[in-house]
C-alpha cells in the first residue's frame, strides 16, 4: 500500500537560513515541516516564538496555522516530496569546512528517501560537495540520484536585516545533479520566488555562492588597507569613496570597518581557499584579504590608543564604551562580530569595558561578561573617556554621538561630514 505523503516539504535546520524559506514555502500554501536537533529552538517554534531576526513571532504563529510541524523526530521525512537542508557548515581546523551536520542530515534523509523526491543542499560549501559527498550518502538507501530522485544545489542568499531582499524576491540559483534534476529543483523554488537561475550544474551553482562572497571580501579588504594609510596621508577616505560612487559605471562602494563579521564574508572565502589548496597552490587574494581584514580589530584598538594619548589619558583603566556588538545594524546577530576581538584586545591592555546595543540584553567576552551601559545612550556616552562605534545601528544618530560623547572613534562612518573636534573617523 502506497505510504500517503504528509507533508510537501522538510526542511532541515531552522536558523537564518532555514526558517524564512519555511516562511516563504507557508505562505506559498505547501504543509511545511522543520527537522532540527536543538530542543530549544523546537519548543520555541511550537509555542510562537522565533529565534530568528527576520521571521517574527506572528509570522511564526501564522506558519504554525498552516500546518507547519517543527519537530526533533526524523519520522517527519517520510514520504516527503521534497527535503531541503540547511544546516551550518563552520569552519574546521583545516580551514576548510566543517561538513559533520551536512553528512548527519544527509544519512538523516538517505534513512527516509522516497523514490521520485527531490534534495536539495542549501548550505554553503566547496565546490563538489553535493556530488561528491551528499550524493553518496542519500545513495546508500538503494536509490539513484537522477534516476530515483532529483538531487540539486541552491545556495542561499539570505541577507540578515534586509528591510527590500528576502527568499521571496531575491532571485534563486539552482544546479541540478542532471538536467531533470535542476528542472525539479527549478519547479519547486517557483512556487514562491519570483525568479530562478538555472546554473551549468551542481558545482557552478556552489562556486556562484563563493564567488559573490569572495568578491565583497577582497574589496572589503581593500578598502580596509586604504583606510590604514589614508590615515597616515591624513586623506578622507569616507569622502573620496563618496566621490568615487558619482561614477555611474565601472565602480561599486565599499567601505571600512572595523572588520567582517556574519557567516558569509570572513567564512565563505575560506572555503574556496580550501578547495584551491588541494590543487597544490594557494588562492593569494583570498588569503591576502583574509589577513587584512582580521588584523583591523587590532588596528582598532591601535587608533584607539593614540587617540587617548592625544588627550593626556592612557588606555589602562581608560573607560571604554562599544557602541554595538552585532556583526551588521539594526539585528541582534553577532556571528564573527569583529565586536568581540576589538573587546578582548581592549581587555587585555587593561580598559574598563562597558557596552551599549538596543539589540543585545548580555554580552561577554570568553566567557567574561561585558557590563551593559543600560538604555539611556546620552548618558553613556557622557560617562566614558572614549567610545567606539563598531556597529551602526540606526540608534546611534550622528548628532546624538557628536554632541554627548566626550571622545568618539566611528569605525562605521556614522557621523561623517563636517569635521569635529571630539570625533575621529576610521
Amino acid at each position: 500500500m502506497r505510504r500517503e505523503r504528509r507533508v510537501d516539504l522538510v526542511v532541515i535546520g531552522l536558523g537564518y537560513v532555514g526558517l524564512p524559506l519555511v516562511r516563504e514555502a507557508c505562505r506559498a500554501g505547501l504543509r511545511v515541516g522543520g527537522l532540527d536537533r536543538d530542543n530549544r529552538v523546537v519548543a520555541g517554534l511550537k509555542a510562537g516564538l522565533s529565534h530568528v531576526d527576520d521571521v517574527s513571532a506572528d509570522e511564526v504563529e501564522a506558519m504554525l496555522a498552516t500546518g507547519f510541524t517543527p519537530t526533533l523526530d526524523e519520522a517527519i521525512l517520510e514520504g516527503a516530496r521534497t527535503v531541503v537542508i540547511c544546516v551550518p557548515t563552520p569552519l574546521s581546523v583545516d580551514g576548510g569546512p566543517d561538513l559533520t551536520a551536512v553528512r548527519g542530515a544527509s544519512e538523516t534523509v538517505a534513512r527516509n528517501l522516497a523514490t521520485g523526491a527531490l534534495v536539495v543542499l542549501e548550505s554553503t560549501t566547496y565546490p563538489g560537495t553535493t556530488d561528491e559527498v551528499v550524493r553518496p550518502i542519500l545513495e546508500k538507501s538503494g536509490l539513484t540520484a537522477g534516476q530515483d530522485f532529483h538531487l540539486a544545489f541552491s545556495p542561499e542568499r539570505i541577507d540578515p536585516g534586509n528591510p527590500v531582499y528576502g527568499v521571496h524576491n531575491t532571485p534563486k540559483i539552482v544546479g541540478g545533479h542532471t538536467p531533470a534534476c535542476a528542472s525539479a529543483a527549478s519547479a519547486f523554488y517557483g512556487k514562491f520566488v519570483e525568479t530562478v537561475v538555472q546554473a551549468k550544474g551542481t558545482r557552478e551553482a556552489e562556486m556562484a555562492k563563493l564567488l559573490e562572497n569572495t568578491y565583497r571580501h577582497v574589496n572589503i579588504a581593500l578598502v580596509n588597507e586604504m583606510a590604514i594609510f589614508c590615515n597616515e596621508l591624513d586623506i578622507d577616505l569616507w569622502d573620496a569613496i563618496d566621490c568615487a560612487s558619482t561614477k555611474p559605471f565601472g565602480f561599486q562602494a565599499f567601505r571600512p570597518g572595523p572588520g567582517v563579521g556574519g557567516h558569509c564574508i570572513p567564512i565563505d572565502p575560506n572555503y574556496l581557499s580550501y578547495k584551491v589548496r588541494s590543487l597544490g597552490y594557494p588562492f593569494r587574494f583570498v588569503e591576502l584579504a583574509q589577513e587584512i581584514n582580521d588584523r583591523m580589530p587590532r588596528y582598532v584598538v591601535e587608533r584607539t590608543q593614540q587617540l587617548l594619548n592625544q588627550q593626556g589619558k592612557a588606555l589602562k583603566n581608560a573607560d571604554i564604551l562599544i557602541l554595538g556588538v552585532t556583526y551588521k545594524p539594526n539585528i541582534a546577530d553577532q556571528r564573527e562580530s569583529p565586536a568581540r576581538p576589538v573587546a578582548r584586545r581592549l581587555q587585555r591592555l587593561g580598559a574598563n569595558l562597558t557596552y551599549h546595543d538596543p539589540y543585545v540584553a548580555t554580552w561577554d567576552v570568553d566567557g567574561v561578561e561585558i557590563p551593559n551601559a543600560g538604555t539611556d545612550l546620552v548618558e553613556a556616552l557622557r560617562s566614558a573617556d572614549l567610545a567606539i562605534v563598531l556597529a551602526d545601528h540606526s540608534v546611534y544618530a550622528a548628532d546624538t554621538l557628536r554632541e554627548h560623547a566626550r571622545l568618539l572613534f566611528d569605525t562605521r562612518g556614522r557621523t561623517r561630514g563636517l569635521p569635529v573636534d571630539n570625533v575621529e573617523l576610521l
